[in-house]
């Protein structure tokens, strides 16, 4: 399967009437815009906003980052199975808006939601703070159930994607870039000397707002599969979860996912990248045994040397990272996982909840408990008004006079299990 990304730079977003791309600049009109979002009879309230790199902005509680995506040629749509048909994506021509992304604030639904600051010591910690961001803030209305809501700000910020990434479809991308997987048969010939590696990647599943979702199934319905790679680039795996800040994988997150694309530029060089495997993280015993054993199999399947195993979340899940790692280790294929650490405060403690000899090859994205100051922004997208509930925060983090002290848990993306950022720990 052949993708081609066609990257189109955003520099700024803008507010104007008439919407459009124009010299990198995102023009939108806000008006227009939000009438989709206020078509949910959950939302009350919404309205955007516009963060920029370096500005003394917050955002916070953010619930999602998505990349808007237009499908130019080939089968399927964006976000196949919530916003286009179930149709298999990754192949033929997709436009992205490089650059910027649309980011989902509002009021709390869990109590995991995060921090991005846009300049300061916080800004070093999130990817984000490099992207122009158009935030969609949303107030729900009273007596909402929370996963209802989930789902309403979720599809919210999708549908004004695909709005804004239309306006991309038939411009001129400033750069293009082919990726491609072959099926097995042909692998064995391409680069017969080289090792053959695959990808796992464990998607979070516990339910209770622990959710992921593949062409629109929540992972947690599904036994581990065989995807392509490129799938994942058309939005096929989407986040719908609140899982702690600092380590949930944003749609943001499945669409740029750093291991593919390593994988991708070290194929045909070094190794032999032969494709992704995808698996859940479960809360019962039984079910970690089967879909690690499953996991384990279709490596086997593949006739991998290697695989790389990304984890997402903490605790729980270090049971269903060090069983994946261990039967695909039984199957005489070497491993390494990419993790975090909850090391505590002082990095004293167990970092993970589970552990085996087995997994003697780690990346770690550093340690969520260290405790880091955030002084005070200009302005705040969304509201303070949970940053003493966030997990990372406590009682007393958000100072009077508004700065925050809180464990790196609170920040969007900071200690993230693909390796998405510049953190990691000794």
């Amino acid at each position: 399967m052949k993708l081609q990304l066609g990257y189109i730079d955003i520099k700024d977003i803008q507010f104007d009437k008439n919407p459009r791309i124009e010299n990198g600049v995102l023009f939108v009109d806000p008006d227009a815009l939000i009438q989709s979002v206020l078509q949910d009879e959950l939302i009350k309230d919404a309205h955007f906003e516009i963060a920029r790199p370096g500005e003394s902005v917050r955002i916070t509680p953010v619930k999602d980052v998505i990349q808007p995506r237009v499908k130019v040629e080939g089968e399927g749509g964006i976000f196949p199975g919530v916003m286009a048909k179930t149709t298999t994506v990754g192949s033929g021509v997709t436009h992205v808006l490089r650059g910027m992304s649309v980011v989902t604030v509002g009021r709390i639904v869990g109590f995991q939601e995060g921090i991005i600051d846009m300049t300061g010591p916080g800004a070093d910690y999130t990817p984000f703070s490099k992207l122009n961001n158009l935030c969609l803030v949303m107030e729900p209305v009273e007596n909402f159930k929370q996963h209802e809501y989930e789902h309403a700000a979720r599809m919210a910020g999708f549908r004004v994607a695909c709005e804004i990434a239309e306006m991309a479809r038939n411009l001129t991308p400033d750069e293009t870039q082919e990726f491609e997987t072959v099926s097995i048969k042909e692998s064995f010939k391409q680069y017969p000397d080289l090792p053959r590696v695959a990808y796992v990647q464990m998607l979070q599943s516990q339910g209770l707002l622990h959710d992921t979702y593949v062409y629109g199934v929540d992972a947690k319905r599904i036994v581990p599969t065989i995807i392509y790679p490129t799938e994942t680039m058309d939005g096929a795996i989407i986040s719908g979860n609140c899982v702690s800040a600092c380590d949930k994988n944003t749609t943001y997150h499945h669409q740029n996912n750093p291991v593919v694309a390593e994988l991708y530029a070290a194929h045909g060089k070094t190794i032999n990248f032969v494709g992704q495997v995808i698996t859940n993280e479960n809360v019962y015993l039984a079910d970690k045994i089967r879909s690690s054993d499953w996991t384990a199999k279709l490596c086997e399947y593949l006739a991998v040397d290697g695989a790389i195993i990304s984890q997402e979340g903490f605790g729980n899940p270090d049971t269903d990272l060090i069983m994946n790692c261990t039967k695909i280790e039984d199957k005489g294929i070497k491993t390494v996982i990419i993790t975090d650490e909850y090391a505590g405060q002082d990095g004293k403690s167990q970092s993970l909840a589970d552990a085996d000899p087995k997994a003697n090859a780690c990346v770690t994205g550093g340690n969520a408990n260290m405790v880091i100051h955030l002084p005070k922004m200009d302005k705040v997208i969304g509201t303070l008004d949970y940053v003493d509930k966030i997990a990372g925060g406590h009682d007393g983090s958000l100072a009077e006079d508004g700065s925050i002290e809180a464990e790196l848990q609170v920040i969007t993306g900071a200690t993230n299990e693909m390796g998405f950022n510049k953190l990691s720990a000794r």
